[in-house]
């Protein structure tokens, strides 16, 4: 029987960070858990970078909950990131709402949250905070660092600013920039919680009224492009909630399709802050590390790139990109794209596959250390 974790997030504050805009920000948290053990030479550990809208609670229970963390699927005893040998470590992003200084948390300078007033923040300025953490716990260098989506973007930053720092990365469903595409979902979503009356130009902490009309549409925006257009049709085809005869003319959702996104929509308000999805966004937007220059520059850093067929919000193109430029620079470097119908969900979902490359990856890099 599989071993349960338990788990606790933990807080890590510092006095100050310097951020890619050269702006100070002082009294900085980062939110994180751990699970498995530290090893005495320091060398098994992995930091796991959670993707837009996750925290730091990737795997586990915590006491009275009875949903785990987000990747508990692949953190744990024997699983992926197999948690009898590997010291697994995730943080709440730089600018979340999960624990991590961000927008709701408050300005020092004025003993009130920072709102609008929070500085803009960079993948660069999420990494830099994360390496702080790491040389707070006195590891030197990790045996890896892995994540999804935006937590591909962070793996990707840290090969590019502490290489020295990494044997090996792990950068799955992710892009070294986004498209003009990917930027307009995000501008459409963060165009709907600036439309909300709520949001009252970031003002409305305290405020008896909240901007959740605006994120939940923010938040539906982008579970339709978590998904495919096979999965969509598998999981809800044309399926009433109402009666086949309804005419539709209260703009009701008639369909379950319909019904899904107003459910995901409204539950990610008791969870998410408004501000923080704006500056998280625009951070992805920003995030750049496209052409040669920004290539890691050690030689001895492996990287096994995961794709899946499906995901159309972060397509296979984009990783072949990244492995292209990393091969032609000589990088040891394994690309697998995973055959889904789950779109861009599937690195939440396809464990199976996921599993049986990561720990053949992490066991190979390990016998050569």
């Amino acid at each position: 029987m599989a071993k349960i974790l338990t788990a606790q997030t933990q807080y890590f504050t510092f006095d100050k960070l310097v951020l890619e805009s050269k702006q100070e920000l002082k009294n900085v948290t980062v939110a994180y858990e751990t699970y498995g053990n530290l090893n005495a030479a320091k060398t098994n550990a992995i930091l796991i970078a959670h993707a837009f809208s996750g925290d730091a609670h990737a795997a586990g229970f915590h006491a009275g909950d009875d949903k785990p963390g987000w990747w508990d699927s692949m953190i744990g005893s024997a699983k992926a990131f197999d948690t009898d040998k590997y010291f697994v470590i995730c943080s709440n992003v730089l600018g979340g709402c999960a624990g991590s200084t961000g927008p709701s948390s408050i300005n020092p300078d004025t003993n009130k949250p920072y709102a609008l007033d929070f500085p803009v923040i960079t993948v660069a300025d999420m990494v830099s905070a994360q390496k702080k953490l790491i040389d707070f716990l006195g590891i030197k260098k990790l045996l890896s660092v892995a994540g999804g989506s935006m937590g591909g973007m962070q793996v990707l930053q840290w090969a590019v600013a502490y290489p020295e720092s990494l044997y090996s990365v792990i950068p799955i469903a992710t892009t070294m920039k986004h498209s003009p595409q990917q930027i307009a979902f995000n501008e459409v979503a963060r165009q709907s919680i600036m439309a909300d009356v709520e949001w009252n130009k970031g003002d409305y902490y305290g405020a008896k009224h909240q901007p959740y009309r605006g994120l939940a549409v923010a938040r539906m925006i982008g579970h339709i492009t978590y998904m495919s257009d096979k999965s969509m049709e598998e999981k809800f085809s044309r399926n009433r909630k109402t009666a086949s005869n309804s005419s539709g003319a209260d703009f009701a959702a008639d369909f379950e399709v319909e019904g899904y996104l107003q459910y995901r929509g409204d539950s990610f308000t008791k969870r998410f802050d408004a501000n923080s999805y704006l500056y998280i966004t625009k951070a992805m937007d920003l995030f750049d590390v496209s052409g040669y220059k920004h290539v890691a520059k050690n030689k001895d850093l492996k990287f096994l790139v995961i794709s899946f067929a499906s995901d159309w919000l972060y397509p296979s193109y984009q990783s072949e990109n990244t492995v292209k430029q990393l091969k032609l620079k000589g990088y040891n470097t394994t690309y697998i794209e995973i055959k889904s119908t789950y779109g861009h969900d599937a690195f939440l979902l396809e464990v199976e596959g996921e599993t049986k490359l990561i720990k053949h990856f992490l066991n190979k890099v390990s016998k050569e250390i």
